[in-house]
C-alpha cells in the first residue's frame, strides 16, 4: 500500500472525492429540508421556534419525521460508505470497476432519499444496492490487507 494513492493523479481517488463530494452535499441539503418542513407544518421541536414561527411542539408529525428519518438513514449508510470508500481507493481497484461502484451507490442514494419522501416501498431496492457495494468493499479491503 502507499500513500501515493492519496492524491488527484490517481484516478480513483479523484472518482472517491467526486462522488462523496456530491454525497456529502445531498446529506447536508436534508437539514434544510427538513427545516423547511417544519415551517411548512408549523411544527417544531422546540419551544422558542414554535413561539416566534406561531406553531407547536410536536415530536411525531408524520411529514416532519419522514424528512428526519431519510436524514437519519444518510448519516447512517453514508458514513460508513465513506470510511470503506476510501480504504477500498488503497486496495489499487480496477478504475472502471471503482468508479462503477462510487456512482451506483451515490446515484441509488439520491433516489433512495426521493422514494423515501414519497413513502415509496421500492425504496428497499435504492438501500440494499450501496449496502451491497459497501459490503463488497469491506470484503476486498478486509482480503487485501490479510
Amino acid at each position: 500500500m502507499s500513500l501515493d494513492l492519496i492524491n488527484y493523479d490517481n484516478a480513483v481517488f479523484r472518482d472517491y472525492a467526486f462522488w462523496m463530494a456530491i454525497l456529502v452535499i445531498k446529506t447536508l441539503a436534508m437539514a434544510p429540508l427538513t427545516g423547511r418542513q417544519r415551517f411548512k407544518s408549523k411544527i417544531f421541536a422546540n419551544a422558542e421556534d414554535a413561539k416566534r414561527a406561531g406553531g407547536t411542539v410536536k415530536f411525531d408529525n408524520d411529514d416532519v419525521e419522514r424528512v428526519r428519518r431519510a436524514h437519519l438513514n444518510d448519516l447512517e449508510n453514508i458514513l460508513p460508505f465513506a470510511i470503506i470508500g476510501f480504504l477500498y481507493v488503497l486496495t489499487q481497484p480496477s478504475e472502471v470497476l471503482a468508479n462503477l461502484l462510487f456512482k451506483i451507490t451515490a446515484i441509488s442514494r439520491i433516489v433512495h432519499t426521493v422514494l423515501y419522501l414519497r413513502s415509496s416501498p421500492s425504496r428497499g431496492i435504492a438501500f440494499m444496492v450501496p449496502l451491497g457495494i459497501s459490503l463488497y468493499m469491506a470484503i476486498t479491503v478486509l482480503c487485501y490487507f490479510y
